[in-house]
């Protein structure tokens, strides 16, 4: 046997056996999710052991991924700068991917939230926030924004609130359900009457008050991108990546109360701990996390975790932190009663977008 065929050999038997590693273990129940840009890859972790037990091909451009309620399907956004109409769906009981859903003309969808059954999603392109019905495979809702950049999305349990940032209008959108006047199908006199299909507004089928939706933009700082809504629901912070700055709005009237001299230039993502006492900021351009105190409003610390970090994740029972240091190729663990970093995770090229899987 000549060396090339040895050489080739050994380089079969290095990719069969680095596959089956990857391959080579269940996805755990509760799993931690790393969406990998440099490698266009998922990588499913277990979060007790903080070791790797498959990869799966996350499509071109990944940015943000979530998991359906029941753990078993993961959903990531191909980006694209605002071109691309595509998010990737991944089977994690399987570990393989599964047919794409195309958005069509919604392009550059980025922020996702999975609640109440639905795939909620931001298309930065068209300037939206819309939904998906993985029952019906169909996207059922569609809301425009108007503001540059829609980026990042958050989702109230009752459905009856989605927020987003639109990082270049320094803008935060607060849209709220609510019924408005019924539908008059115009017969004129001798129509229907009143509470009857087709007659005027009333408590008919056709004629009684119908769902809508309106909208508050909220002025906030230049380059809000990272935000995140109180547990308690009560107030939105806001990351204000060019500014520096954390703008906090009143959710109740749908006003900024305070703006913090926060100095978090190129502020990335902003996160509460489900506590609701702390408030994590990454910074994609520096070195620390930036935790400050909710009640206080003043920083409570900075940790020295890296060149740059992005995605940040809350574990649920909230001992730890996760934080995508995507310079330096791995996720930074925080206790988050010491706040110190206490290990590093190897989980694929320039991590970004981190999610829990929790299977039922």
């Amino acid at each position: 046997m000549t060396s090339t065929p040895k050489f080739l050999l050994a380089l079969f038997i290095l990719v069969f056996s680095a596959a089956t590693f990857l391959h080579a273990a269940d996805t755990p129940q509760t799993a931690l999710l790393v969406l990998s840009k440099g490698s266009h890859a998922l990588f499913i972790v277990d979060p007790a052991t903080l070791t790797v037990v498959a990869q799966v091909p996350s499509g071109p451009d990944p940015h943000e991924v979530i998991a359906s309620a029941d753990g078993k399907t993961a959903y990531i956004s191909n980006y694209g700068g605002g071109s691309y109409n595509t998010i990737t769906v991944v089977d994690l009981v399987n570990q393989k991917t599964s047919p794409i859903i195309d958005l069509g003309a919604l392009r550059g969808p980025h922020g996702l939230e999975f609640v109440g059954g639905k795939l909620w999603f931001t298309a930065e392109g068209a300037k939206v926030a819309g939904s998906y019905d993985p029952a019906t495979n169909k996207i059922d809702w569609v809301m425009g924004t108007g503001q540059d950049r829609t980026h990042m999305i958050y989702v109230f349990a009752d459905l009856n609130r989605v927020v987003t940032s639109n990082v270049s209008s320094a803008t935060v959108t607060l849209i709220e359900k609510g019924t408005g006047p019924g539908q008059n199908l115009g017969r004129g006199p001798g129509g229907p009457p009143p509470g009857t299909p087709g007659g005027p507004a009333g408590s008919g089928l056709m004629g009684g008050p119908q769902p809508t939706w309106r909208e508050t933009q909220i002025p906030v700082g230049h380059g809000s991108e990272g935000f995140d809504v109180a547990p308690d629901g009560k107030e939105i912070w806001v990351a204000n990546a060019q500014d520096g700055t954390i703008s906090i709005i009143d959710v109740a009237t749908k006003n900024v109360v305070q703006t913090l001299d926060a100095n978090v230039h190129s502020a990335n993502r902003l996160k509460f701990t489900p506590d609701g006492k702390l408030v994590f900021v990454s910074m994609l351009g520096g070195p620390d996390l930036a935790i400050f105190d909710a009640a206080t409003r003043k920083e409570a610390k900075r940790v020295k975790i890296g060149r740059g970090a992005a995605g940040i994740l809350m574990q649920p029972d909230g001992a730890r932190a996760f934080v995508a240091c995507t310079p330096d190729d791995y996720v930074a663990v925080i206790d988050i009663k010491t706040l110190e970093m206490t290990g590093k995770l190897t989980a694929g090229k320039q991590p970004d977008g981190l999610a829990w899987s929790v299977r039922k």
